[in-house]
């Protein structure tokens, strides 16, 4: 079986040293990066997984993401020493998978990035499509077409958009599309997936889409039947 392989980028080398040693030592190949202009370079050789530090003096953590995001379709986690709601919904809203706050559980942490890894290889192994009148959702490819033409996603945007239409009429509360969609429980995330519907329903608005998901008022949202 090939190894995961894994990109971590930090400007602390200390931190660097720690997480190299962790995830080779649990089978994985590492590559480092002590900056947001090496990161970009290294991007290129096509990690699993993105572990991105967002404090970095040159070009930080968000720039790196914005700038690779549509080159590399890896989960990207973004590390932090602090995180606030409005820089939560600007993370994922650039392609973000994960938050890690540091000083971080580096056993948690490996159970993160395992949980990712997983969800991407179950992706990698569906071969399902849905069709609906002029809608197509191709869920191995990831692509989502409106009367032949496609859609622009963000990640997180599919992920959600597949967790709905896979499950048509079902209503999922925003805690429980959080815990599948980003893969663990968490509280107080509301804004985030409020945000993520938000962007959803106005790019189907835009390309003259019914609107699909449903809001069912204090219940959570559904995938229209």
């Amino acid at each position: 079986m090939m190894k995961n392989k894994i990109l971590i980028v930090d400007d602390e080398a200390d931190i660097v040293t720690m997480l190299k040693n962790y995830f080779e030592w649990n089978g994985y190949d590492v590559i480092t990066s002590a900056n947001g202009l090496d990161a970009i370079a290294n991007a290129e050789k096509q990690p699993d997984l993105i572990l991105l530090d967002i404090n970095m003096p040159d070009i930080d953590g968000m720039e790196v993401c914005t700038r690779i995001r549509d080159f590399v379709s890896c989960p990207i986690l973004f590390l932090t020493a602090r995180i606030d709601d409005a820089d939560k919904i600007r993370g994922f809203g650039i392609g973000a998978d994960d938050y890690i706050v540091k000083p971080f559980s580096i056993e948690e942490l490996g159970a993160r990035v395992s949980a990712h890894l997983r969800r991407e290889r179950r992706k990698a192994e569906s071969t399902k499509i849905h069709f609906d009148d002029k809608l197509t959702i191709d869920y191995t490819h990831r692509c989502l077409y409106y009367d032949g033409n496609p859609l622009s996603l963000a990640k997180k945007e599919f992920d959600i958009i597949e967790l709905l239409s896979s499950h048509r009429g079902q209503i999922f509360d925003k805690e429980r599309i959080y815990e599948l969609v980003w893969d663990y429980d968490s509280e107080g995330e509301s804004s985030v997936i409020a945000e993520h519907i938000r962007r959803i329903r106005a790019k189907f608005r835009d390309a003259g889409m019914k609107p699909y998901i449903e809001t069912v008022w204090g219940m959570g949202y559904r995938w229209a039947k």
